[in-house]
């Protein structure tokens, strides 16, 4: 079965990477409005412990300096994004990229905030150069694998180059040559934690891809071959990986039809009616799956259900009768428990050729069969009605099953056939 198509798949994947990049960037925002809540409190409420920290006085103002403009950019950007995702717009790559850079950049901004306040080498020592680390985390939402790289990169970059800036180095003097060792090997942790959370934000992707193109695929297969298909049927349909091509094959088609149900919805509401047929199609289409057919087209208080196609089975009227039976007793069971909508129901199957394939345009396809097979057994369903029978049967059903128990109808003038047509009753 072919995948889905490259532009559901493209659209897919598009929607999803605004709405992992939307809640990367609230989970930002909240981050940082949080932080800047707790800074403020420190600063403004706990003197004594900013005076043993900071080697000068901090005005009250100094969280807003260093945070307020980057929570103020990314509640924007998010705002940006949510216009663009609602008119169906795309991210641009390179925006991403530049939105990265801008992201990263806030421990730096921090950090060159604290060191006019604070010994710079306490400043590297502090909780500002850890940042870094929650916005590599958070690149996994991304879902690109290149721009987790990309802020491990200038998480890495910029913390060496603000070392380089901010420490005493006088030609390789005044820092021990230890100190300048674990920035430079914190730099490469903060690479590595970039390749790390690619390497997962790659994953991410591609479980999401597979996810969208088994949906799309089992779609596809739901749509072509009926209204509904059984997981089971699903997964062999699956496991194909082609449509199945235009020909005559033997199948048993079964029609089922609820009796006298247009009288009873005037009865009922609109909505009591729906309710009604979907119960109870639920119980139907249960019994359909345990025989290993599938339930071609409803037909408003009734269906087709297809055994043999498009799957070859060669207890296709064994199955089909067993589904008829089954049908009967969940009806049974089903009136019990809901008098005031007892249902009566008729059933007719036949089992013979019938021309099966796809037809439909390539926007809109669906799996068929069409043929005297088809018509004889729709025949049969509405021939229930004049014989007072819920199940009847054609002799190359009977000839299949060897069932016991069939009353034989003789020959039966049916209305569209020119000869008379043996006709057995089940129940």
């Amino acid at each position: 079965m072919p995948d889905a198509a490259p532009d559901f798949f493209s659209d897919a994947l598009r929607r999803e990477i605004i709405r992992s990049e939307r809640e990367r960037m609230r989970a930002l925002a909240i981050i940082l409005a949080a932080l800047l809540a707790l800074s403020l409190g420190v600063v403004n409420f706990f003197p004594s412990y900013t005076s043993r920290i900071f080697a000068r006085d901090v005005p009250g103002w100094l969280p807003f300096v260093g945070i307020g403009p980057f929570l103020l950019y990314e509640l924007g950007s998010l705002t940006f994004l949510g216009y663009r995702a609602s008119r169906g717009l795309d991210f641009p790559q390179i925006a991403r990229f530049g939105n990265a850079f801008i992201e990263t950049s806030l421990p730096a901004a921090i950090i060159v905030t604290l060191s006019h306040y604070m010994d710079p080498l306490l400043v590297f020592s502090f909780w500002p150069p850890l940042l870094y680390f929650i916005f590599i985390l958070l690149s996994t939402l991304r879902l690109d694998f290149w721009l987790s790289v990309w802020t491990g990169s200038v998480a890495g970059v910029q913390q060496m180059v603000l070392v380089l800036w901010l420490l005493p180095i006088e030609p390789w003097g005044s820092i021990p040559q230890e100190t300048l060792l674990f920035h430079f090997s914190r730099t490469l942790v903060l690479f590595t934690s970039g390749l790390v959370a690619g390497f997962v934000a790659n994953s991410l992707r591609t479980q999401f891809e597979h996810s969208v193109r088994a949906v799309a695929a089992r779609d596809r297969v739901t749509n072509l071959f009926g209204q509904h298909v059984s997981p089971a049927v699903v997964d062999r349909l699956l496991a194909t990986q082609s449509e199945p091509p235009s020909e005559i094959r033997t199948v048993c088609v079964l029609f089922l039809d609820i009796r006298g149900f247009t009288a009873m919805t005037r009865r009922r509401s609109a909505e009591e009616t729906v309710a009604l047929l979907n119960a109870f199609f639920a119980r139907m289409i249960d019994v359909v799956d345990r025989n290993n057919g599938i339930i071609n087209k409803f037909l408003g208080d009734g269906f087709l259900a297809l055994f043999g196609a498009p799957l070859a089975d060669p207890a296709a009227a064994r199955n089909a009768l067993a589904a008829a039976h089954a049908m009967i007793d969940t009806v049974g069971e089903w009136n019990a428990t809901h008098p005031g909508w007892a249902l009566r129901v008729g059933i007719g199957i036949h089992l013979g050729e019938a021309v099966t394939g796809t037809v439909g345009s390539p926007q809109r396809k669906e799996y068929t069969v069409i043929g005297d097979t088809v018509n004889l057994a729709a025949r049969l369903e509405q021939l229930t009605k004049e014989m007072g029978a819920q199940l009847l049967v054609s002799q190359s059903v009977l000839d299949a099953t060897s069932s016991d128990g069939a009353v034989d109808l003789g020959p039966v003038e049916i209305r569209g056939y020119e000869e008379r047509v043996r006709v057995w009753r089940m129940a």
